[in-house]
């Protein structure tokens, strides 16, 4: 009796790398999703930055004041039906003051923090991922530059503009800014250029740039992902110091910053004036640093 022939199966072809890379990086990002779906104050730092976003965005959503509009009969308010956050010595409605101050702390933090991640992300990844000389020069250099205060390097660096506008405060962040964030990239990419999946891809010829871009950075980022949440609360706060010192915005400017300047003399006397615009800053500031506590918990398994 003859055997009958044994049909062959073709083997189906192995997954790319870019697709296992996608599936690691997608399974993680999915499983932090379930554990930050599940913490309420997930959701409750998330609403309070959609609020503090869409204030940014359309201020006229929660108040049709305008908030260089001052009538000196109003001077001096206490909070009430009409003036929720009462009235400044000029007679502006605090409550649309504050609102229109999103719009500077928000614009500042998403400036500032995403063009020192950007910063980072470049430098960082190129200094962990070859090493040597270019290691050395670039780590040197942040070194140097790590040594600078960062609240005193701001202060000299802004006495050398006559305008300060939202750009110059930005420039002058970013300048001081991108140090503990590229640490944390070059870091990161020490950790993981010589794993076997990235010998892998270079035994099979593919370049540096998709080496870093396609299987480095994406098991590198998440360190920076939680200090980026971070950064956006210090950014927050330290454009409001900036300006309550008086090196930062100036009027006729609109900022939480300025507004809190403006109340220092009469914390005794009208305390409201202190109380609401630092109590709207302090929340986003805690917003921002708590959410990035939260996504740390989510992305580090060792954490939870």
């Amino acid at each position: 009796m003859t055997d009958a022939p044994t049909t062959l199966q073709p083997l189906e072809p192995a997954a790319d790398d870019e697709d296992e890379d996608q599936l690691r990086y997608g399974s993680l990002s999915a499983d932090a999703w379930r554990q930050l779906r599940r913490r309420p104050l997930f959701w409750l730092c998330v609403s309070i930055i959609f609020l503090l976003i869409v204030a940014a965005i359309v201020p006229g959503l929660f108040t049709s004041i305008d908030p260089q509009l001052g009538d000196q009969r109003n001077n001096l308010q206490s909070p009430s039906a009409e003036h929720w956050f009462g009235t400044d010595l000029q007679g502006r409605d605090q409550y649309a003051r504050v609102v229109h101050g999103a719009r500077v702390s928000i614009v500042v933090a998403f400036v500032v923090t995403l063009s020192t991640a950007s910063i980072a992300i470049v430098l960082g990844s190129v200094a962990g991922y070859f090493g040597g000389l270019v290691d050395a020069v670039i780590s040197r250099i942040t070194d140097v530059w790590f040594a600078i205060p960062t609240v005193l390097g701001g202060i000299v660096m802004l006495q050398l503009f006559e305008q300060r506008t939202i750009g110059t405060l930005c420039l002058v962040l970013i300048v001081f800014g991108w140090t503990t964030k590229l640490r944390l990239v070059r870091s990161a990419v020490v950790a993981v250029r010589n794993a076997d999946y990235i010998d892998a891809a270079r035994a099979l010829g593919a370049s540096h740039r998709r080496i870093i871009t396609r299987h480095i950075l994406p098991n590198a980022l998440t360190p920076l992902v939680v200090y980026t949440a971070i950064t956006f609360g210090v950014v927050i706060a330290a454009e409001a110091a900036l300006t309550f010192i008086g090196v930062g915005l100036r009027k006729p400017a609109v900022s939480w910053g300025l507004i809190i300047s403006d109340s220092r003399g009469r914390i005794q006397t009208h305390s409201y004036l202190l109380l609401f615009p630092g109590m709207i800053l302090s929340m986003a500031v805690f917003s921002f640093i708590l959410l990035g506590d939260l996504l740390r918990d989510a992305f580090d398994p060792r954490q939870r």
